[in-house]
């Protein structure tokens, strides 16, 4: 039987005080839950949070860290990337505020009341069940590609759980921004912020962020680009923060 010590690793997140067991071969958090935490920042003191999608709960874990007094609750389907959720809790003695449950979006709405969470943020699959490379390690394919959920039931369940003064928070790739903003339309949200990232000021982007809302009208704010390196190929000053 493999020890721990060769199925996970134990990484740091010293700026929010954060240790995080995730798989040493399987699916990986990279930097877009970071951008994508802080993009979402603050809810008001006492505030409930939803993360749908969670993976090792890299995003949850760092919205109880910047949200002091919040509860968090991380969804996530895969229930050993649900367990490793659970141990990433406890290690970071968050047991009071973060819980984990390892369920599908789709059956969201059998669980909760419609309107319970004043954030709901996701960083769900990128990329359509077949679409790009399959993965031969196992979790990532599972975590890069929609399977049970798509793009439509994420946001689906975002806006259902939402509070109509709270936010949705995405991030996803640039060439499903049409695909987005169309379910954003069709559901009836508005899409409060956008901001893309890229990989350098002359490159195209590579991702994108979006804050949404229901029962609200608002005309989009498209935010400045954010780079993540320089033309030296070091992380901007941004990025480091």
């Amino acid at each position: 039987m493999n020890s721990d010590a060769e199925m996970l690793t134990l990484d740091d997140l010293k700026q929010l005080d954060l240790q995080l067991f995730q798989p040493r071969h399987g699916y990986r958090y990279s930097l877009d839950p970071l951008l994508l935490a802080h993009f979402c920042a603050e809810v008001k003191p006492g505030g409930s949070i939803a993360d749908l999608g969670a993976g090792c709960g890299v995003i949850a874990l760092m919205l109880a860290r910047i949200n002091h007094s919040a509860t968090v609750l991380a969804v996530e389907n895969n229930p050993e990337m649900a367990e490793i959720i659970g141990r990433n809790i406890r290690h970071n003695g968050l047991e009071r505020r973060v819980s984990v449950l390892a369920d599908d979006v789709v059956n969201l709405r059998c669980r909760f009341p419609a309107s319970t969470f004043d954030l709901v943020v996701s960083n769900p699959p990128f990329r359509t069940a077949g679409s790009g490379r399959i993965s031969p390690r196992a979790g990532r394919d599972s975590a890069r590609h929609e399977t049970t959920a798509a793009l439509a039931d994420f946001i689906a369940a975002a806006k259902y759980l939402v509070k109509p003064s709270g936010r949705v928070c995405f991030i996803q790739l640039p060439s499903r921004l049409p695909e987005f903003m169309a379910l954003a339309a069709v559901m009836k949200l508005s899409v409060l912020r956008v901001r893309m990232i890229h990989s350098n000021a002359v490159s195209p982007a590579t991702m994108f962020m979006a804050e949404l809302a229901k029962g609200r009208r608002a005309a989009p704010i498209v935010e400045p680009p954010l780079f993540v390196r320089d033309m030296d190929g070091e992380y901007t000053d941004e990025v480091w923060r």
